[in-house]
Parts: structure tokens; C-alpha cells; sequence
């Protein structure tokens, strides 16, 4: 005879259950782990069928009624109530059950040698190789000095070779080990070598020029902000009034792409990007959002999409977006690149505080029309000699405008 969680598996559709179980319930519930709600995993097992129909869409009803399980758990977790869920059918249920229920079988044991992660930069070994080097030279040419320093105590008493009696020619490498002069200075330069490159690889840490990742939905800026020639605005509208740019919400794709189903514009064969291959990233935008195209409404069954971010500033730099783009009437490719021409999205600009100050230095401020900047301007021109304010002259360059 089948045990119930036995016969829920074999009549009741896992993968369907997911979905629903992320829809409705992954909010207050987890498999394995109490969270606002209590665990899920062999909940089936506890309760019967019939019982879990009536909980699940209505569970105010059944703590009225006094059912004595039901007011259980409503003392169990503070009193909480339960979301209703009226829209779920009897066979919703038994797939949420059934996901509830099901153990994915475990992967098997994987045949391939391990392979060393590789690694961006110099590596910590050759660091540690490079200073165990300038360690050993400074060693060596104290071993040198001190061994010098000996001889000459020695042939003190010695009497001195006549001048007349040819000495044999030393190699070169020996007379430039007891010259001490030029040990001295190449072991400096070689320090002050050493210093340089060091602080050259540690000023790109953490610039990401370039940059350029792959992302879950294809989006082709050239597409869109070029061929289309839809406005950055369009999409990224909290830069005119934000810290942010914000990611776009799909509902704002959806406004184009609800009757858009196919691409039909060109193609680049050498690059794989074929008519077929748009056509498929605007099904992943579909599934997403959860658009029936078939009968052209929203199931209600979407999928989060786990966009990369590119563009990164640490958290001590604050930058504001609105300032920029609606205030200082900025473009976006002045920092962002010919983002119309880029059919995979990268970092352009380095991004990098002396890249932000020599742009203060070289962009004017745009007074004209703002009354709040016509006396500051005024006086600051006078002080100045100039007509027109450089970012840097209105206090684009004091510490505080970007770290506070």
C-alpha cells in the first residue's frame, strides 16, 4: 500500500508545485527551516488532503470554525494569519505538495580532475618571489660589505705588491660585487623599480575598465538605443530624478515587446546574432514577466531575472544621477560610452576619482536660465576672470562634494 507522501508524488507534478511554491507560498515559507510560517518539507505527512484544500484557501474560516488543529497553529506563530489563496485549485495544491514532498535524487560523483581557479593580476607567489629577490640582494651585499671590510683589516699588516707586477684581469662580475658604490645603487634602483610597478598594479585594483558581463537576457543597446533610437531616459527614467539610474522594470519592455513577438530587423551572422537568436531572448523576456502569448494575457507565473551589475562605485563615493543628467544637462555617453553602438553593454570610463576631477576641470556649469547659480556665478567669475565656471570653480573639486 502507497503512503500519502508516495501516492502525491506519483499523481501531483513537482516542477509545476515549484513554481506555484515561489509564486505563493516562498515569501513566509521555506523547505527545511521554520521562517514566518513552518517548514514545508513532508507537510503532507502530517496533515490529510482535505484538511490542506481548506487551509490553504481559507485559513481564517477554519480557525472560526474551531478546528482544533487549525487554532494550533494559529497560537504556534503569534496569532499570524495565514494569506488566503482562494485561486488555487485542488491540483495547485497537491503540485505544491508534491514539491514540498520531493528529495532530488543526489548528483553523481563527478570523474574530473580538479582544475586551479584562475586568478586576474599578479599572483601571490610571484609577490612573495619578487620580495624574497630584493631580500636576498640586500642580504648578499651585506655578506659582501662585511667581507670586504675584513680583507682590509687583514692586509694591514701585509706588505703592498709592487706597482710594477701586472694583476690578472678580474671578472666583471666580481669587480662590480666588491665595488660598493655601484651595489649600492642598483639595489635603490631596483627598490625604487619594485615600488613603482607595485603602486601601478595596486591603482587598477578594483577598476573594472571594460568590463563586460554576460548577461541572462540579451539586451542589445544597439538595437534599441541605436536602430530604434529609444531615449536612455525611456527605460532609465529615475536618472532624472534619483541618486540612480535604476534598472528597468520588465513592464517597461513589455510596453513594446506585448506586440512585438519576433525580431525582424538585421543580422550579424559573424557574430551568431541571428533573427532566431533575438526571437528566443524575447521568449525568456516573456517567461519572465509570465505573458501567455497564445491567448495574450499574464498568467501570473514570472521568474526573476538576475541581471549583472556593470557600472559600481565603492560606497564611500556618492553620486548622484539627477545632478548630472537633469541639473548639469550631462549626456550619457559622456560617462557611459556610445552605448548606441554597443550590442553587448560594458564599462567604458575607468571610473576613477581622477577621471571625475579632470572632467570637473574641463565641463562649464550650465547657468543660464538658473536663477539659483546667477549671483554665486557672478562673483565667482569677477574672482576668476573667466565667463565661464568650470565644475571645478563652483566647488567641484572640494573633498566633501563626494566623500561625506
Amino acid at each position: 500500500m502507497l503512503s500519502l507522501p508516495q501516492l502525491f508524488a506519483q499523481e501531483s507534478d513537482p516542477s509545476a508545485g515549484k513554481k506555484l511554491f515561489n509564486a505563493n507560498c516562498a515569501a513566509c515559507h521555506k523547505l527545511n527551516k521554520k521562517a514566518v510560517g513552518p517548514a514545508l518539507r513532508g507537510i503532507s505527512s502530517k496533515y490529510e488532503s482535505e484538511w490542506l484544500y481548506a487551509w490553504i484557501k481559507n485559513s481564517s474560516a477554519m480557525i472560526k470554525s474551531g478546528d482544533a488543529q487549525a487554532i494550533e497553529i494559529f497560537e504556534e506563530y503569534n496569532k499570524s494569519v495565514m494569506t488566503a489563496f482562494p485561486q488555487l485549485s485542488n491540483e495547485d495544491v497537491d503540485n505544491i505538495i508534491a514539491y514540498t514532498d520531493f528529495i532530488p535524487p543526489p548528483p553523481p560523483p563527478s570523474s574530473a580532475p580538479a582544475t586551479q581557479v584562475a586568478t586576474n593580476g599578479v599572483s601571490n607567489d610571484l609577490i612573495l618571489g619578487a620580495l624574497a629577490l630584493v631580500f636576498s640582494i640586500l642580504v648578499v651585499m651585506l655578506f659582501l660589505v662585511n667581507k670586504t671590510l675584513q680583507k682590509i683589516a687583514t692586509a694591514s699588516g701585509v706588505e703592498l705588491v709592487s706597482k710594477e707586477v701586472k694583476e690578472p684581469r678580474r671578472p666583471l662580475w666580481d669587480a662590480f660585487a666588491k665595488n660598493h658604490f655601484l651595489v649600492f645603487m642598483s639595489v635603490i634602483f631596483l627598490l625604487l623599480s619594485s615600488a613603482y610597478f607595485a603602486f601601478g598594479f595596486l591603482m587598477q585594483v578594483g577598476v573594472d575598465q571594460g568590463y563586460m558581463p554576460v548577461q541572462p537576457i540579451h539586451y542589445s543597446h544597439k538595437i534599441h538605443a541605436g536602430a530604434n533610437e529609444i531615449e536612455c531616459k525611456y527605460c532609465h527614467s529615475s536618472a532624472r530624478v534619483s541618486k540612480h539610474s535604476g534598472i528597468p522594470s520588465l513592464n517597461v519592455c513589455m510596453n513594446c515587446h506585448q506586440n512585438i513577438a519576433e525580431y525582424n530587423g538585421e543580422e550579424d551572422l559573424e557574430n551568431g546574432y541571428t533573427k532566431d537568436f533575438y526571437t528566443k531572448e524575447i521568449k525568456k523576456l516573456y517567461a519572465a514577466v509570465g505573458w501567455d502569448e497564445e491567448n495574450q494575457q499574464y498568467t501570473g507565473e514570472t521568474e526573476p531575472v538576475k541581471w549583472v551589475r556593470i557600472h559600481n562605485l565603492p560606497d564611500f563615493a556618492y553620486f548622484n544621477h539627477a545632478q548630472h543628467v537633469e541639473v548639469g544637462q550631462i549626456a550619457c555617453q559622456k560617462c557611459h560610452g556610445p552605448v548606441e553602438e554597443m550590442e553587448v553593454m560594458y564599462q567604458y570610463a575607468p571610473l576613477t576619482m581622477g577621471w571625475c576631477i579632470n572632467c570637473h576641470r574641463e565641463t562649464n556649469v550650465q547657468v543660464k536660465g538658473n536663477e539659483y547659480y546667477a549671483k554665486i556665478h557672478e562673483q565667482l567669475s569677477k574672482k576668476y576672470g573667466v565667463e565661464q565656471l568650470t565644475a571645478a570653480q563652483m566647488g567641484g573639486l572640494e573633498c566633501g562634494k563626494c566623500h561625506y
